[in-house]
């Protein structure tokens, strides 16, 4: 009997975004010229997560990726909240990596 492989249940779709925000936090911190694309790319990735979390029926995550989405906001900043930002990047980037490794978004079976 010939093998036939079996298309995966889950993906890891939301590791790579995990990852490359938890970058991002932790080389924004040297890259004070920079931080305010940091800001953008770790609320669009934080977002992503926020999508990928939501497919994946771990609504749970959102009350750890929202918070990241808004606070490192560049649109609508919060006032006084810049000084603490870098203080709080490593708590982010372990909220990323965690998630990132731990969301396992369904493959849909109607291809």
């Amino acid at each position: 009997m010939p093998y036939t492989p079996q298309q995966p249940a889950y993906s890891r779709a939301a590791l790579a975004p995990g990852m490359l925000g938890a970058l991002v936090l932790l080389f924004g911190l040297a890259l004070a010229g920079w931080y305010t694309w940091v800001l953008y790319a770790v609320s669009i990735l934080a977002l992503i997560l926020c999508v990928f979390a939501w497919q994946a029926k771990k609504r749970w995550w959102l009350a750890g990726l929202i918070p990241i989405a808004v606070l490192w906001n560049p649109i609508w900043p919060i006032p006084g909240l810049t000084p603490v930002l870098p203080l709080i990047s490593l708590a982010a980037a372990v909220v990323f990596v965690v998630a990132g490794l731990r969301i396992k978004v369904p493959t849909d079976t109607r291809r």
